[in-house]
């Protein structure tokens, strides 16, 4: 399947791999290679580009600006060939070897990646699962490769990105065992007035939906700080008085901790969770095997299964 340019089907996956990895040791490994072979093929794939690929940044390695331009057509190419030679329905999940980025909030490692794992490991021990937490940044992460699911609230997707909503959420308060608020009647009044409040918010920002709230009311709370994952304000809140938010789906982690969830009594929105993907893994039965997985977590406790 050598093409004019030199560049064949086998360059392509080791390119989709090296891309994934950013490291010739585990795109080695991955494709059961020694390290020299592997950057041979990396030298051919240089070669053939005509552009370096991954560039060394300290210990890293880094892909360069047309690496990246290129990394979801590269990964789509290499999907649609798998696709084509694997029919689906014929797919042993056993025999599969791939990485999966799943994209979201540390709390969805943190809730339900040990079961998602263990499932992987039954099911289909060739998979790797690698969590990237999200960004403060907005960027198109499903289109360029960068993750092949994105889990948790889906609120900026491009137009082409499928999103199937799962279930729905509702924000619930959270604090340390014994904490003050949780003796007598718990009114807006009370708990915007109580002790400080601890907000979680990527970007750093210092107000949300919960201040809305309290604004339709004449209410204000007093924030005194942010975190950027839900996971830390638990640590936070299980040291201090501070007030905390925490999804009910994630209450688990809470429990764990020895923390308190809480009604809060204001008419907040209920938030759709799921999960997004570009359409480029529409007929991967890998793919397909990831989404069902984290499906049935995410009904899990739901009230739905």
């Amino acid at each position: 399947m050598t093409q004019s340019t030199g560049l064949d089907l086998n360059l392509l996956v080791a390119l989709d791999v090296l891309l994934e990895e950013e490291s010739v040791q585990g795109a080695a490994h991955r494709l059961h290679l020694s390290e020299p072979a592997m950057s041979r093929t990396l030298g051919r794939i240089r070669k053939a580009l005509g552009d370096p690929v991954l560039v060394r940044a300290g210990r890293r390695m880094v892909p360069t600006p047309h690496a990246l331009a290129v990394r979801a057509e590269v990964s789509a190419v290499v999907e649609r060939a798998r696709a084509l030679f694997t029919p689906g329905r014929d797919t042993d999940l056993r025999e599969v070897t791939r990485t999966f980025t799943i994209l979201g909030h540390d709390a969805i490692a943190a809730v339900h990646g040990a079961a998602l794992l263990a499932r992987a490991a039954r099911e289909a021990p060739g998979i790797c699962l690698r969590f990237l937490s999200e960004s403060h940044v907005d960027a198109p992460f499903l289109r360029q490769g960068t993750a092949d699911l994105e889990v948790g609230v889906i609120d900026s997707v491009a137009p082409e990105v499928h999103v199937e909503t799962v279930r729905q959420d509702r924000m619930l308060g959270v604090v340390r065992a014994g904490h003050p608020l949780l003796e007598g009647e718990l009114t807006p009044e009370r708990f915007a007035g109580a002790a400080g409040h601890l907000i979680v918010s990527r970007r750093g920002r210092q107000r949300g939906p919960i201040d809305d709230a309290l604004a339709g009311l004449g209410l204000e709370r007093r924030v005194v700080g942010s975190v950027g994952t839900y996971p830390a304000s638990l640590f936070v809140l299980r040291e201090t008085d501070l007030i905390g938010l925490f999804s009910q789906w994630g209450r688990p982690l809470a429990d764990a901790l020895g923390l308190v969830t809480f009604e809060i009594p204001l008419p907040l929105p209920a938030v759709d969770i799921g999960y997004a993907w570009h359409p480029r893994h529409d007929a991967d039965p890998a793919h397909a095997w990831l989404r069902g997985c984290v499906r049935e977590l995410m009904l899990q406790g739901s009230g739905v299964l």
